[in-house]
């Protein structure tokens, strides 16, 4: 039986449930699950959250603030070296189909004639099969290590999954994915990668070999995420700053609206794109009329009151792929590329990050003030107003619609201060703010919600650690 040789549970149920599990891999319906560790070999045990959203959301691609909860569920990685060269993956229990999931490859795959593979190279092998697209979240670690840390991997690994962040939901179970791997990975291989380097790396993973254009925000929060506190991350490019503990006299919960998020879908690339074609048309503004450039070139630097004397006017509404890359010849954007057949929407996503970098910036102060009802229907109004951005930008749904009127319909008067839709949009989860002990107006909601929709949400309640406060466990058959 494998037991703790090295680091502690933290009193974290998962974690002790996650040792039972590991240990009774034998009993599992799985087949390749029967004889998966070898039992004269330790197993490293890594652990990493979701987030919630509170503010910030998809402004932090352009340089915004943001404020993130790290969540109470979590993915759980075990990993240990091979015998041979193959990377050899289960996942249990996997939240879409409650079914468990098996995928193996050579480390050669990712070789050719000796040298490591280009990462477009890598993201078409993952995704020529929709059976095995999945495995690229776990097995690119391993090329993103091969290429950018020139780790020379003389053997393969088994790697365990066992996670509780619900798919499709808005709420980073992908980021939590990676980075309970990349640690694992990493303490089983004596790789030195501190935290930063290890949200980088998993951000890159996601981006050129997932195809998924995420920000950093939530493989940050993944790692340096506290319990009970809001991740303050300056996203440029990742800048953490102090953390704000939740006042006891509120809470942050999450209501899942049951409708599909995808970061890779075409409304958050399209958003996404149209906010850099603003800024480059703001570059180029700014360069012919002899104004100094904007330092790192993010949105989020400029102001309200600046962008509305100097810019907004000069953003089209709408702009066609092939006209823009005509006059412009493309963004500063590194993981997107426009398509000149299309036509984007250019001025919403363009204005959304400066105001929102504004409003997340109001909201982190009223949360340094002392909590009166004044300060709660303020921080309302703020998630409030960042919803309806999100709408202009077309990155709301109507199921998210429903849970913020629900939210606005019960009101401040009962405890309820505000809501709004978190992350890349376009369905997923609705982060909500009210009293600390309006649990029950959150229960009513989610009645309400699931008599008419016949979808019963998800609920997001409480928070847990990152995966640097975590660290990892070592188990060694005893």
């Amino acid at each position: 039986m494998f037991k703790i040789i090295q680091g502690k549970t933290l009193g974290l149920k998962d974690v002790e449930n996650f040792i039972e599990l590991l240990n009774t891999l034998n009993q599992q319906p799985l087949k390749q699950a029967q004889s998966f560790f070898n039992p004269k070999k330790e197993i490293v045990v890594s652990r990493a959250p979701g987030r919630l959203d509170v503010m910030g959301g998809i402004a932090d691609y352009s340089g915004s603030l943001v404020l993130q909860l790290p969540i109470k569920e979590a993915t759980i990685a075990a990993a240990q070296p091979a015998s041979n060269n193959k990377i050899k993956i289960i996942t249990l229990r996997d939240s879409e189909s409650n079914r468990d999931k098996y995928f193996e490859m050579r480390l050669e795959d990712f070789f050719i004639d000796n040298k490591p593979v280009e990462y477009k190279s890598a993201q078409q092998y993952f995704i020529r099969n929709e059976s095995t697209r999945w495995a690229a979240y776990i097995a690119g670690i391993f090329l993103a290590l091969i290429k950018e840390k020139n780790i020379n991997f003389k053997q393969g690994a088994n790697i365990l999954i066992y996670s509780d962040v619900p798919e499709g939901k808005g709420v980073s179970s992908s980021a939590a994915l990676e980075i309970a791997t990349m640690t694992a990975v990493g303490k089983a291989f004596g790789i030195k990668i501190d935290a930063f380097e290890s949200a980088g790396l998993c951000q890159k993973v996601e981006n050129v070999i997932v195809g998924a254009p995420c920000g950093i925000m939530d493989q940050m929060t993944s790692v340096f995420g506290k319990i009970s506190h809001l991740m303050t991350l300056l996203c440029q490019p990742a800048q953490l700053q102090p953390y704000i503990q939740i006042p006891d006299e509120i809470t942050f919960w999450g209501i899942d609206s049951g409708i599909k998020h995808s970061v890779s879908g075409s409304d958050y690339i399209s958003v996404r794109l149209g906010a850099f074609m603003g800024q480059r048309i703001i570059s180029e503004f700014m360069k012919k009329e002899g104004y100094p450039s904007i330092s790192g070139n993010y949105l989020a630097k400029i102001t309200p009151d600046i962008f509305e004397k100097y810019f907004m006017h000069h953003i089209p509404q709408k702009m066609n792929g092939r006209e823009f890359i005509q006059k412009y010849q493309g963004t500063f954007d590194t993981v997107t590329e426009i398509n000149p057949e299309l036509d984007y929407n250019i001025s919403n996503p363009t204005a959304h990050p400066i105001y929102e970098n504004y409003r997340v910036h109001s909201f982190a102060e009223l949360l340094k003030t002392p909590i009166t009802e004044k300060t709660c229907v303020r921080l309302g109004e703020l998630m409030y107003l960042s919803h309806k951005s999100y709408s202009a930008c077309g990155l709301n749904s109507s199921g998210t619609d429903r849970l913020v009127k629900f939210t606005k319909q019960i009101g401040s008067e009962r405890g309820l201060y505000g809501a709004k839709i978190t992350g890349g949009g376009s369905g997923g989860t609705v982060a909500i703010l009210g009293k600390h002990n309006s649990g029950h107006l959150i229960e009513e909601i989610i009645n309400r919600y699931a008599n008419e929709t016949d979808h019963k949400p998800f609920l997001f309640s409480g928070s847990s650690m990152g995966s640097k406060e975590f660290g990892s466990i070592i188990l060694k058959n005893i």
